[in-house]
């Protein structure tokens, strides 16, 4: 379905039932052939049309299009699970899991947990095998949370600091990370950028210092002396994203813990690499159906 016919209409239209998100679900996951066993991997299966389900012809398991994924042993109907997916892919700012509560009619704590499976997915570690940005990079660091009543911008007690490098016209990769000593900061751009990376483009802070070689330059903008952009020198769009990150904790979240905050990184990340792409309803699907389930009590754990 293109981004284009992609709204809240559209989507209750295609998906009414249950069943139709089931085939869907099905289109995805097993595109081009009929699904092996997820227990012990047999290739041959039957399939109990009766009861929406496949039986292996090995083992004698029964399994459904969600077993072994994010989605499996829910309770909750499908048509919800896309409803929910739509609505935090396609909300720039997020959407909290007490708004979700209202909108789909399900407990809070029904809510709460499927926001985070679905993040689970978003976060998915398998899309983060190495070094993936190039060309030139902005790098920034942030402090999120923390809010204390009284005092001012310059307190840092209970706040944690964010890490940030984005491509220019490219993908974010976003970190929780302990503190902006030079070692930390080092390794986080190293993470993420590959060596032939063309520049590398930071803020007057002095952690920076000395992370460029032979084929990356290193090139500042001197915040504290009210420069904001030198030629094509700035962090602009990696600031952009901060921005973007602390309305949402502000006007949808409220508050968010450093426990799940890589979690909800995790969740702008995705949106942000995907903000392009006509798919991304799908490929979060997709997403969901490649993640392992994630269960109450390690969540919560």
């Amino acid at each position: 379905m293109p981004k284009a016919n992609m709204n809240l209409v559209a989507l209750i239209d295609r998906f009414p039932n249950d069943e139709k998100c089931r085939e869907y679900l099905e289109g995805l996951r097993w595109p081009d052939a009929r699904p092996g066993c997820p227990r012990c991997g047999h290739a041959s299966v039957a399939e109990l049309k009766a009861y929406d389900k496949w039986e292996c012809n090995s083992c004698r398991y029964q399994f459904t299009v969600t077993a072994g994924t994010i989605f499996h042993d829910t309770h909750l109907p499908l048509r919800k699970w896309f409803l929910a997916v739509y609505l935090l892919v396609e909300s720039k700012k997020g959407m909290s899991a007490l708004q979700l509560k209202r909108t789909l009619n399900v407990s809070y704590k029904t809510a709460w947990y499927l926001c985070h499976r679905i993040r689970e997915a978003m976060g998915d570690e398998a899309t983060h095998t190495g070094p993936t940005l190039f060309g030139i990079v902005e790098v920034d660091e942030t402090l999120v949370g923390g809010r204390r009543r009284g005092v001012g911008t310059g307190n840092r007690i209970g706040k944690t600091w964010v890490a940030g490098a984005v491509q220019r016209g490219g993908q974010i990769r976003l970190e929780v990370i302990p503190n902006i000593r030079r070692h930390t900061l080092h390794r986080f751009i190293k993470k993420h950028t590959i060596p032939e990376t063309e520049a590398i483009y930071t803020d007057e802070l002095r952690s920076y210092l000395g992370i460029a070689d032979h084929d990356t330059r290193h090139e500042t903008v001197n915040h504290a002396e009210e420069e904001w952009i030198n030629g094509n020198v700035h962090t602009n769009t990696v600031e952009s994203v901060w921005s973007l990150l602390k309305r949402s904790i502000v006007g949808a979240f409220h508050k968010i813990s450093v426990k799940h905050l890589d979690a909800y990184l995790s969740e702008l990340e995705w949106r942000f690499n995907n903000r392009s792409n006509p798919h991304i309803f799908r490929d979060t699907l997709r997403r969901l159906l490649d993640t392992d389930r994630l269960t109450y009590e390690r969540l919560t754990a």
